[in-house]
């Protein structure tokens, strides 16, 4: 950090650059840690058997829409060139993922370079790339959140390049990745909003003195150009995204509200992608050097449980009153965007109450720690630049502590959620080794992971909601009578001690009572010996 002694003019960059590098590095360490979960290997449901998505047809081509009524398919169509070329695994899912965060923190660095100069850019662009938590997220990307936090990084930074520069360029692309990003995950509307009426309440002189029949032509547009998916699929479907995922609770605002601090502090994502030290099964004993000296740093360390960023968030927040004139309305702006996105979290039934919902805030936190630390330092003088050294060294350490923390957690503990177990790869392979006319997968956490880890290669069935149903149907009764008379096909199920859901269970109820019983192929064990996966046929009871 001492070389921010020197002139930044020359070397801002350079500290982005190297954030830039850190974040993808870092990442490395952790791909290979965990198991494929569902959620991350969802985008493959747009191209890959068995497809499950909203579709239009254009000529001879059948192109995927939509994946859930607020889920767009963008990513999909990002990874399906690649997966053409790499082999579907740990790597090929989460690197380009991390390459994105990356830029996002790139662009990040622009971002705050126009608004608040050079100093407050190299402060956000450290802080975001040694935040453990946005790190996590973007390597394993189950929100998913990594192309929210790109897309609508890059349209705030065009569009604030658009009204300083006033280019109409700017302007349109600006517009085209916020489009883009409501396509992703209709929940972007939550800081579109925000950013929207923060705009609005700050700067309406500045926006009207802007505006032209043209311009805000060219606005519109080239945001309905980016999100033409959504509207297509909502005229074709009565408007599902907008009329079934919104219902207001105030209820659950305590809960969310923890869990906005502990992602805020670093430490929402503990006891779930890294597991503490139970007792119930032997640690991973560290191997290699990596590992050891992440051992070694954990123990001189304390094992830290939390980063200081809501420290440094409190802190810039009490000094606003020192920003300018200008920093003050940045601050304003990302606070009351903040605030307003965070809102609409808070009362939506069901959503908003996880650490992947309460990352969608970020880069926020860090522009507004930014920002504010930046000129609450200039005000210091000649001694403001080794405040500031001091300051954020002391906030990246942290952040850097933490993330080994999870590092270290990880490989000696493995996640606490089964649905992130790396059994799956060794069941995916074991699997495609047999013959099946389907394979059913009766439980939640493995048919996406599956899908995608096969490359859409096995004939798999998801679970059968008739499997659950407390009364069947003399039609009920045939469909269960012919899967289970069909002795070619396979089974998935997670173990009995570990299931998620009962889908299992029961059908095995009603297959015995259809005169089949399991004959069990296989059970797949974690690294730490835990039975994760089962895998059967059924024959008939006689035998």
């Amino acid at each position: 950090m001492v070389v921010l002694l020197f002139p930044m003019r020359l070397r801002s960059r350079y500290f982005a650059i190297a954030a830039s590098l850190f974040f993808v590095l870092a990442g490395q360490a952790f791909i290979p840690l965990l198991g494929v979960e569902d959620d991350e290997a969802l985008f493959g449901m747009a191209f890959l058997k068995p497809r499950y998505s909203a579709t239009i047809r254009i000529g001879h081509s059948t192109l995927p829409l939509m994946i859930m009524t607020y889920l767009g398919t963008l990513k999909a169509w990002i990874y399906r060139p690649i997966l053409k070329w790499f082999h579907p695994g740990a790597w090929s899912l989460r690197e380009p993922m991390l390459l994105a965060g990356a830029l996002s923190i790139w662009l990040f660095y622009l971002l705050l370079k126009r608004m608040a100069g050079e100093r407050a850019a190299i402060i956000g662009s450290i802080l975001l790339a040694t935040d453990s938590v946005y790190l996590l997220t973007t390597c394993f990307d189950w929100g998913p959140v990594t192309l929210q936090h790109l897309l609508i990084i890059g349209g705030l930074w065009l569009l604030l390049r658009f009204y300083q520069e006033q280019t109409s360029g700017s302007l349109a692309a600006g517009a085209f990745l916020l489009g883009l990003a409501l396509w992703d995950k209709a929940l972007a509307a939550w800081m579109l909003s925000g950013m929207g009426i923060a705009a609005l309440l700050l700067f309406w002189r500045q926006i009207r003195g802007l505006i032209t029949w043209r311009r805000a032509a060219i606005c519109v547009a080239a945001f309905l150009l980016g999100s033409l998916p959504l509207w297509t699929y909502n005229v074709r479907n009565d408007w599902a995204t907008f009329r079934g995922n919104f219902h207001r609770t105030f209820s659950e605002f305590p809960g969310k509200t923890e869990v906005l601090r502990v992602t805020l502090n670093g430490q929402g994502l503990l006891g779930y992608l890294a597991a503490e030290d139970s007792g119930t099964a032997p640690p991973h004993q560290p191997s290699g050097a990596l590992q050891n000296v992440s051992a070694r740093i954990a123990a001189l360390s304390g094992e830290p449980r939390h980063h200081l960023g809501l420290y440094a968030l409190g802190s810039a927040i009490l000094l606003i009153p020192f920003a300018g004139r200008d920093g003050r309305r940045a601050l304003l702006f990302a606070l009351i965007a903040m605030s307003v996105a965070w809102v609409q979290m808070a009362i939506t039934a069901n959503a908003g109450g996880a650490v992947h919902h309460t990352i969608l805030l970020w880069p926020l936190p860090q522009l507004v720690v930014a920002v504010s630390f930046a000129a609450a330092s200039e005000r210091l003088g000649r001694a403001g630049k080794p405040l500031i050294c001091a300051v954020v060294a002391v906030l990246a350490v942290s952040g850097v502590l933490l993330t080994n923390e999870y590092y270290y957690k990880m490989f000696r503990n493995g996640p606490t959620s089964l649905s992130w177990s790396e059994a799956i790869f060794p069941l995916n392979t074991y699997v495609q080794t047999l013959p099946a006319t389907n394979v059913y997968c009766l439980d939640w956490g493995i048919l996406d992971s599956l899908r995608y880890l096969s490359w859409g290669r096995l004939p798999l069935v998801g679970s059968d909601a008739r499997f659950t149903k407390q009364e069947l149907t003399a039609e009920d009764h045939e469909a269960i009578a012919k899967i289970v008379s069909n002795l070619g096909n396979l089974y998935v199920a997670h173990a009995k001690e570990v299931e998620i859901f009962p889908d299992n269970q029961r059908f095995l109820i009603l297959a015995a009572a259809s005169g089949y019983r399991p004959d069990r192929l296989a059970v797949i064990d974690d690294s730490f010996g835990h039975p994760t996966f089962e895998v059967y046929r059924l024959v008939p009871a006689s035998q």
